[in-house]
């Protein structure tokens, strides 16, 4: 075998991986009508089924990278790939409802080991002028499994089943697996550091229960005390975890992190921009796929996927794109831009009835909004840490993104059921000016001389 041969196989496995991941995370929304339908689930039970995998990808993703720094990138990265094998066997022979979000939780571990682990180890043994070929060829596969999720989802629900679906991504993560070399007789490290545990703790029982307020809310008329103590809970952790994290050698969080300027605001934005996709994703199939009787579109599941081609391409193709308008326009332009885009695009679709011309327009003109804030926060949170604070704040800007579609994910499902489309779709645009404000605490660089503007 060549020297370079390893090389090649992790690149490829980890571009794998991080590939089944983002198509795993939007590929389930087409499959939602199909499994409420196979396992007679309620409401409350469908969001699961997504928020499921959401907080425990969002409380895991510390402990991914936490684990990386004791046991090294490249086994963290094969556990993932491994762990997310088994969950999807698990959830493609599910003979029962419970057996759905414990296998979508599973999933969110896996991944939150994944995702840091095949990011470290893409990177870890490349020459300085090789590295960001790699990470862009990773970042590039993350974005095009996102995109393409829906109709791949699509595609095997409507020609095989639901199950079909998960068969698939445990195969490819099983490749994706045996691909990956060996790690390094160097990479064997023992632990380096130790791991904050009870901070962890603290933060997965804040992030469980600030969820647990807001579904609570639908209730409140019957039980008004319940969101009342799932807040008190939240807010009883967070304030323990923040005294255990001024005390820690070595936190979880450093409280560092909020004092680093130019990092929140771009945290804010890009929670915004996942709290409106996810959901928009997740009720747009909901109603297409629901019967023309009831008032929805009729729509298979293959035909829901295709649907959202309009949206997946402009996504991905605004993505790639969004560096060059950031360099034209600066920062906050190009995102405020992309923010108001999202807005009238989800007023759009609320308004779009069952007008094809106007859907098509309405998810083409989201994608493209989305893919602006989407592509760019990330890159200006993570380029205004220290390099003591890199590691942290990964994790930190990836929890905070996951949670925020977590709670997206269950108002826009209260909004949905209680007034429709039109009302999940005006709660998105709402979330979408709000994100407005974070906007102004974006670093506005224009072009820089070198780039010819």
């Amino acid at each position: 075998m060549s020297a370079g041969a390893p090389a090649r196989r992790t690149v490829a496995a980890c571009c794998l991986g991080v590939l089944v991941v983002g198509s795993n995370s939007t590929g389930i929304m087409t499959a939602l009508p199909a499994l409420r339908s196979a396992f007679a689930l309620d409401p409350a039970a469908v969001e699961w089924v997504v928020n499921a995998y959401l907080l425990s990808a969002a409380i895991g993703v510390m402990a991914g990278g936490a684990a990386i720094d004791r046991i090294g990138a490249a086994r963290v990265c094969r556990a993932g790939l491994l762990l997310f094998v088994l969950a999807s066997a698990m959830l493609a022979l599910a003979p029962a409802r419970d057996w759905l979000p414990a296998g979508r939780a599973l999933q969110g571990i896996a991944a939150a080991l994944a995702v840091p682990g095949t990011l470290a180890a893409i990177g870890a043994d490349a020459a300085p002028e090789e590295r960001g070929a790699r990470i862009g060829a990773w970042a590039g596969c993350l974005l095009l499994g996102f995109s393409l999720g829906p109709l791949l989802g699509g595609l095997l629900t409507h020609a095989v089943s639901w199950r079909a679906l998960f068969c698939a991504d445990g195969v490819a993560m099983l490749a994706a697996a045996c691909l990956l070399p060996a790690p390094a007789a160097a990479a064997r490290a023992g632990i380096r550091r130790g791991f904050d545990a009870p901070g962890f703790l603290l933060l997965g029982t804040a992030m469980i229960a600030a969820i647990l307020a807001l579904q609570s809310l639908s209730g409140a008329a019957r039980a008004p005390l319940l969101p009342l103590a799932w807040l008190g809970l939240c807010g009883a952790s967070l304030m323990l975890l923040r005294r255990r994290e001024r005390a820690c050698a070595d936190p979880l969080l450093s409280p560092a992190l909020g004092r680093v300027p130019g990092f929140l605001p771009p945290v804010l934005v890009g929670s915004c921009a996942m709290f409106c996709i996810l959901p928009l994703l997740m009720v747009f199939n909901l109603e297409a796929q629901r019967g023309t009787e009831r008032g929805g579109l009729g729509l298979t599941a293959v035909e829901a996927g295709l649907a959202l081609l309009p949206m997946s391409a402009s996504l991905i193709g605004f993505a790639l794109w969004a560096p060059r308008l950031v360099r034209a326009f600066g920062s906050r332009r190009t995102v405020a831009a992309g923010l108001v885009l999202v807005a009238a695009a989800e007023l759009g679709l609320a308004l779009a009835g069952t007008a094809w011309a106007a859907l098509c327009a309405g998810l083409c003109v989201a994608g493209a909004g989305l893919a602006l804030p989407y592509a760019t926060a990330p890159r200006l949170a993570l380029a205004a840490l220290p390099p003591a604070l890199a590691g942290q704040g990964a994790g930190f800007l990836n929890a905070c993104t996951l949670l925020a579609g977590s709670a997206g994910v269950t108002l826009a499902g209260w909004a949905f059921r209680t007034g429709g489309l039109p009302l999940a779709m005006g709660l998105l645009a709402a979330a979408a000016f709000a994100g407005l404000a974070a906007v102004r605490g974006l670093p506005d660089a224009g072009p820089r001389p070198s780039d010819g503007g």
